[in-house]
């Protein structure tokens, strides 16, 4: 079980699509994070993942160098 407060306009704009629809609340606020939550990891995950590189003192590779590696360079 969640609770969240919402700022009143969000609410309201929530209450009009929910009452026009005649589905739940819930519906549609657990719509919206199943849109977004994949996204909001993504970027969370990677900035943890770019403080962990930076903080390792490793050196980054430019794209080129990795492109002529792989055979990938015109």
């Amino acid at each position: 079980m969640l609770t969240i407060r919402l700022p009143e306009e969000m609410e309201a704009r929530l209450n009009v699509l929910a009452d026009a629809t005649n589905r739940p609340k819930s519906f549609y606020v657990r719509e919206a994070l199943e849109r977004s939550l994949e996204d909001i990891e993504d970027v969370y995950l990677a900035e943890a993942a770019l403080e962990r590189f930076r903080a390792s003192g490793e050196k980054a590779v430019p794209l080129e160098e990795v492109e002529r590696r792989l055979g990938l360079a015109d």
